[in-house]
C-alpha cells in the first residue's frame, strides 16, 4: 500500500536529462494552479503474472488542503491525502487511516507530495537523484532514490510532461510496474464535481 501511495503522489505533479537535469527550466514549464482535477489509467505489471492489474478514475489536487484519488474502475475506491493523514474510503466506510504521528511514511510522502505543489524542488533533490531532459515545449524525468527506506520500496521513476505530468512509470524494487496515463487536465473549482468539493471542506 505503501508503494502505491508514493506513486499516487508522485504521480500528481514531477519533473527530467543524460547530465545535470534542468530542474529549473522544468519548474518554469509546469503550471502551478491552486487546484485541479484529471483523469487517470492505471496498469500495474505484477512479478510472475502475465495479465496486469488496470484501473482507471479522477484525481483532484488543492494546494494547502491535498489529494483526492478516486479509482472508478473496476472498483470504486477514494484516497485523500492531506499534510496531517492518509484515509481510504470504501464508499462511506474508512477502510484504512494512517497519521502522520503514528506512521512516519506519511509524512516522506506528504513532503515530496506538497514540495512539487509549492514548486519547491528543494526537497525532491535531496531525496531522489534526478536526471532529465527538455524538448520543445515536453520533457522528461528519471528520479532514483536516495534514501533507503525509499529505495527499497522505488527501483525508478520515468515521468514525461509538459505544463501537467502525461505519463509515469514506477519501476518497484520487487520487480513490479506501475504505469499511469493522466488526460483531462481541468484547473479551478470548474474542475471539481460536487462530491470532489465537499471532500475538501
Amino acid at each position: 500500500m505503501k508503494r502505491c501511495l508514493i506513486a499516487c503522489c508522485l504521480a500528481l505533479a514531477c519533473l527530467s536529462s543524460q547530465a545535470a537535469a534542468p530542474v529549473a527550466k522544468i519548474q518554469s514549464m509546469l503550471a502551478k494552479p491552486k487546484a485541479f482535477c484529471g483523469n487517470f489509467e492505471q496498469t500495474k505489471h505484477l512479478e510472475g503474472f502475465k495479465k496486469p492489474l488496470m484501473s482507471s478514475g479522477r484525481f483532484c489536487v488543492v494546494a494547502g488542503k491535498g489529494v483526492l484519488w478516486r479509482t472508478l474502475q473496476p472498483f470504486p475506491s477514494t484516497l485523500r491525502l492531506t499534510r496531517n493523514e492518509i484515509v481510504q474510503m470504501q464508499g462511506e466506510r474508512v477502510a484504512m487511516r494512517l497519521d502522520a504521528q503514528q506512521e512516519p511514511m506519511v509524512r516522506t510522502i506528504n513532503s515530496v507530495l506538497f514540495s512539487l505543489l509549492a514548486g519547491d524542488l528543494t526537497q525532491l533533490e535531496t531525496m531522489f537523484d534526478v536526471d532529465g531532459s527538455v524538448r520543445g515545449d515536453s520533457w522528461g524525468v528519471l528520479l532514483k532514490a536516495r534514501e533507503p527506506a525509499l529505495a527499497k520500496a522505488i527501483g525508478g521513476v520515468q515521468i514525461e510532461g509538459a505544463a501537467f505530468v502525461r505519463n509515469i512509470v514506477i519501476s518497484e524494487a520487487g520487480g513490479d510496474r506501475t504505469s499511469i496515463a493522466f488526460s483531462g487536465m481541468v484547473s479551478g473549482t470548474a474542475a471539481f464535481t460536487a462530491e470532489e468539493a465537499k471532500a475538501f471542506e
